[in-house]
């Protein structure tokens, strides 16, 4: 937050976002991306992933393809159903690329606490000049 509570920019945050994208800046993955790819390794399955991302299945599906043509490997495997029913699974790559996201952007974030403070504090001294 901004500022302290009770104050005008108590309700300000600054949101940051990763995302992999081309030197022509098209995005590989986006958070979404990374979110899915999330969902499934938990859920074990895209409708359940896209369900609870508030997102169609047909949507999911179309982002998962495009993200494995573009990075040239599979991001997961599908197990067809039977009697226990059919789940779908991360590939190992998968696993590996939503793990070092994960790490990647939990090491971001503890870099970009103090700079964010330090703008943060700046904003409330530009707003008490007012």
């Amino acid at each position: 937050m901004a500022g302290p509570q009770g104050s005008k920019y108590y309700d300000i945050f600054l949101k940051q976002q990763l995302q992999l994208v081309t030197k022509e800046d098209d995005t590989i993955i986006s958070e979404e991306g990374f979110t899915l790819l999330t969902g499934i390794k938990n859920e074990q399955s895209i409708v359940a992933a896209s369900r609870n991302m508030g997102i169609s299945y047909r949507k999911a599906w179309g982002l998962l393809r495009e993200i494995e043509y573009v990075l040239g490997f599979r991001l997961i495997e599908k197990h067809r159903g039977g009697k226990a029913g059919g789940k779908t699974d991360l590939t190992q790559e998968g696993i590996e690329l939503t793990e070092a996201y994960n790490n990647l952007k939990k090491n971001l974030e503890s870099d970009v606490h103090d700079t964010v403070k330090t703008f943060f504090n700046s904003l409330n001294k530009i707003s008490g000049k007012k």
